[in-house]
């Protein structure tokens, strides 16, 4: 839970834009990022969004495991390009893996400075389909439910050596693979019919919308045009 959990302060720089700025903010960097052909810019845009990571204080562990795989992967495809195509494969991989950090970095920023409801409520401003946003919303919540059933079984499973060999580790898993299956369908009809007897018709009050704001629109285009230079250069 603690890994998964909203390590948010209400008081650091991002915290006060509104989630629609940030996330049309970090849609058009994903893909300046992702369209730049050269090095340059993706490390600064990594440098910046790590300083503003710094800035809003995220816990070490949390910043280490949020970069830990995408990190990985750059490896795997900088190692595979420099193996399958020499020095130009590894200036290749380096440039694949620049774009992967900077994009990260951008997403990361985002999931840092913005609850998820917030999140959840800018998608459905940008016409998101309504039935897609209850499904991200219902999974993120549950998410948190079976990981709990998962560490109660686990716990169970050992400290009944469950999993003091191979084999029986083995079994062991499958049987709380398949647990965690038969909770999540209880979970999905309980849930359902819970916000069926309450008259649940669709609507869900956290997307409703608040006008834009003055400082919000200029912190978002005086944001782009800056990155926007830089992305031209």
């Amino acid at each position: 839970m603690e890994i998964f959990a909203e390590h948010l302060r209400k008081d650091h720089l991002l915290s006060k834009v509104d989630a629609r700025i940030k996330l049309l903010s970090a849609l058009s960097l994903l893909g300046m990022v992702l369209s730049y052909k050269g090095f340059a810019f993706p490390v600064i845009i990594t440098a910046i969004c790590v300083f503003l990571c710094v800035r809003m204080k995220i816990p070490l562990k949390i910043f280490i495991l949020r970069f830990s795989e995408p990190l990985f992967i750059a490896a795997v495809i900088v190692l595979l390009k420099f193996f399958i195509s020499g020095r130009d494969g590894l200036i290749d991989g380096i440039l694949i893996a620049c774009r992967i950090i900077g994009a990260v970095s951008v997403v990361a920023v985002l999931g840092f400075s913005t609850p998820f409801t917030e999140i959840m409520s800018a998608l459905s401003w940008m016409r998101i389909p309504k039935g897609f946003i209850e499904i991200l919303m219902l999974a993120y919540r549950y998410v948190f439910v079976l990981l709990e059933d998962a560490m109660v079984i686990y716990n169970a499973q050992k400290n009944r050596l469950g999993y003091c060999s191979i084999k029986r580790g083995l079994s062991s898993f499958g049987t709380l693979a398949g647990s965690l299956v038969l909770k999540a369908f209880e979970h999905s009809h309980n849930i359902t019919t819970a916000m069926i007897q309450r008259g649940y018709d669709g609507n869900i009050p956290a997307m409703k919308h608040k006008p834009f704001k003055l400082h919000d629109i200029a912190f978002s285009v005086i944001l782009i045009t800056i990155i926007g230079a830089l992305w031209t250069i």
